[in-house]
């Protein structure tokens, strides 16, 4: 690394302009700008920090920040124009006026700038990295944002019991893996649905499902789950939304439980799709309860006190896709939405 003070270049990805349908490559440029590896000597960052970022994540709650829509909560709100877009990132303190922080601390947080180097203004919402003993870009998924929205969105959201009928759409995803996970170690029987053979194969093979299938494959997805779910389901982990909510409401049985992570189907869609069987959510006295993972994030600690040995044991694995290189950021964040990725998707800043 560069000495301390010294200037440096900063490649940077930018947002263009906002956007409207599928997102493309093209909606985004590479440039580099100078920086310096200290942080300036003004009121400007008292309590900042100067970070190197090492990992960055690609999220789909980050489509929705790509274009200029109002939204009640500044977490989702639309990127800056002519300026890095940001998210979750794992990142190394260069400088630091922080009296938590000093320089050599490895972090993970929100906000981080999709770039090399990010002045952070607000480092109370980072995390101090403690176990090094695993991958530090686990801290984009499994020890991060993903594997909490897991974690809490299962045991807390759906209140599972051992025995019950689990089902995870895009379930090979950053959170989809774990959840599936955490069902089976208590107990329960488990589908997933996935875009791809590779996919399906790998949640049976690898993260230990009942049994998987294509949704590509489906001509009818009310008939599918009901050959996969003949009893129905308890339980749905929603990440897709549209027609596939639509056909897991038929099939859910009575007291059903549906925890709202996310519904990537609808995000480039101009007019979202509606719903033609929400009455079932009545008839059937279904729980449908939409989380956000930055509410429980004060948590954190129950969560690693979970998972950690979990992973130290083999008795939970995780599949990320790694991207190297900032430049090929973009690249990786639109593949989220034709399910290139296989796995957690990750970009690795720097290709050295």
């Amino acid at each position: 690394m560069a000495s301390s003070g010294e200037e440096v270049s900063n490649k940077q990805v930018i947002l263009k302009g906002y956007v409207t349908g599928f997102p493309k490559e093209s909606d985004m440029y590479v440039k580099t700008s100078p920086t310096k590896l200290k942080l300036p000597e003004d009121e400007s960052s008292n309590n900042a920090v100067l970070v190197k970022n090492l990992y960055l994540s690609c999220d789909p709650y980050m489509r929705g920040r790509m274009a200029n829509r109002p939204v009640d909560d500044p977490d989702f709100s639309p990127f800056t124009l002519d300026s890095p877009i940001d998210g979750h990132g794992v990142s190394e303190i260069v400088d630091s006026r922080h009296p938590g922080f000093k320089k050599g601390d490895l972090v993970w947080g929100r906000k981080m700038g999709w770039e090399e180097y990010s002045l952070i203004k607000e480092p109370e919402k980072l995390f101090r990295i403690h176990n090094t003993d695993v991958p530090l870009s686990y801290y984009t998924g499994i020890l991060g944002m993903p594997g909490m929205t897991a974690y809490f969105g299962f045991y807390q959201v759906c209140s599972p019991k051992k025995g019950e009928r689990v089902y995870i759409s895009a379930a090979s995803g950053a959170v989809g893996q774990l959840v599936g996970q955490f069902a089976k170690l208590m107990g329960c029987y488990v589908v997933g649905s996935a875009g791809s053979k590779e996919k399906v194969e790998l949640l049976k093979s690898k993260f230990g499902f009942d049994d998987a299938f294509n949704y590509k494959e489906e001509h009818d997805l009310v008939a599918a789950l009901k050959r996969y779910f003949p009893e129905g389901i308890d339980i749905y982990f929603e990440n897709v939304g549209g027609k596939m909510l639509d056909a897991v409401l038929l099939n859910m049985r009575f007291h059903g439980r549906i925890a709202a992570c996310g519904m990537i189907s609808q995000y480039n869609l101009q007019q979202p799709e509606g719903l033609q069987n929400l009455t079932t959510v009545v008839f059937k006295r279904i729980r449908l309860e939409g989380f956000i993972i930055f509410d429980y994030f004060d948590q954190y600690p129950k969560f690693l006190d979970f998972v950690l040995p979990y992973i130290r044991e083999g008795k939970i694995v995780y599949v990320e896709d790694i991207t190297e290189g900032l430049e090929h950021g973009p690249s990786a964040l639109v593949g989220l939405f034709s399910g290139r990725n296989v796995g957690k998707q990750v970009v690795k800043v720097t290709n050295e």
